[in-house]
């Protein structure tokens, strides 16, 4: 009796497991930009499986800690919009000042930064109370935002001044700034702080810096054979945790840039879809997603081999992206 109890329990356990797996499910939220909407994307089938109408001009998107919200810039709405998970509706908004195009999450889950690119402000918002807790004036057109993850500070870069611009989150005063290469797009600290790493995207390059003093680490360019390189246009950029890699997207190029970030060495280029924008890691990091927005559609990047499986149609203009488990 005892063996067939053991066995009897070892089956309900994996039968649980097993249950377990079919039941999460992996969401990818796409934002289009002329289609003022977001494509939910199955990541077990790759294919659409529902459209979520939402303000004009969505762009950027992140979802708050527990991902039982999700936050989307409405860029020519001028507010950012709170997108309830569980009913895919828009439940509030928040204020922003003027065209709101990326948005970044303070680990504290109740401070949220936007750039204002007309208005050359970075603006820090209150999420519990919806009020603006001060407007920080930057550079000329602030577009990349990072925060953190110890969240002592944060960095906005600036398009046409070609600066990052280093924010003291407590005081929320910006304490420094560092010249990059032209038209600055995105940032993204490593997971200690210890570094930042900011794409250039006319400059045609990728800055990584020392946190503590904003002293230049690396500074690396990329170079794709039989493409001009006034094609090649750095922008949306990730870091992977589970491994030495970074991932740089390339813009009209079509093409993601794969770096060993202990060699800081480019080990290869992947072919994507056309004017690759945005990325984002699904949960194990298995599968990297990009938006291409001339093509509208997204690539699907196995990062084990290295190697774009697949290409699913969105709207038009896919902008921003993220990804969600439910289980």
């Amino acid at each position: 009796m005892f063996t067939l109890f053991k066995h009897a329990s070892s089956t309900a356990l994996l039968f649980g497991v097993l249950l377990s797996s079919v039941d999460a499910q992996e969401l990818a939220y796409v934002t289009n930009e002329k289609d003022n909407s977001i494509s939910v994307v199955d990541l077990e089938t790759f294919s659409v499986i529902k459209d979520i109408q939402v303000g004009e001009r969505p762009r950027g998107f992140i979802f708050n800690h527990d991902q039982t919200l999700a936050y989307i810039c409405a860029s020519d709405a001028n507010r950012i919009q709170i997108l309830d998970m569980q009913t895919d509706t828009i439940i509030g908004e928040l204020p922003s000042g003027e065209d709101p195009e990326t948005i970044a999450l303070h680990p504290n889950g109740t401070t949220i930064y936007t750039a204002n690119e007309d208005d050359a402000l970075l603006t820090v918002i209150d999420i519990p109370s919806a009020q603006v807790i001060a407007q920080i004036d930057v550079g000329v057109e602030p577009e990349g935002l990072a925060v953190s993850p110890d969240g002592s500070k944060m960095v906005v870069t600036s398009e046409t001044t070609n600066m990052v611009h280093w924010i003291d989150t407590q005081t929320n005063k910006n304490y420094a700034n560092s010249l990059v290469g032209a038209r600055p797009r995105s940032a993204m600290f490593t997971k200690d702080s210890s570094q930042l790493w900011v794409t250039s995207e006319i400059g045609g390059q990728l800055t990584v810096f020392n946190v503590a003093d904003q002293s230049v680490k690396h500074e690396l360019t990329f170079a794709i054979k039989g493409i001009h390189r006034d094609r090649i246009q750095p922008v949306g950029i990730l870091l992977m945790q589970s491994k030495p890699l970074a991932f740089v997207a390339l813009g009209p190029s079509n093409h993601v840039a794969v770096i060993n970030t202990q060699t800081m060495e480019i080990v290869k280029y992947l072919l994507v879809g056309r004017r690759v924008w945005q990325l984002a890691f699904n949960q194990d990091e298995s599968l990297l997603l990009t938006t291409n927005g001339i093509s509208g559609d997204i690539s699907i990047i196995d990062t084990d081999q290295l190697s774009t499986i697949k290409s699913i149609k969105v709207g038009r203009y896919p902008w921003g992206i993220a990804v969600k488990n439910d289980s």
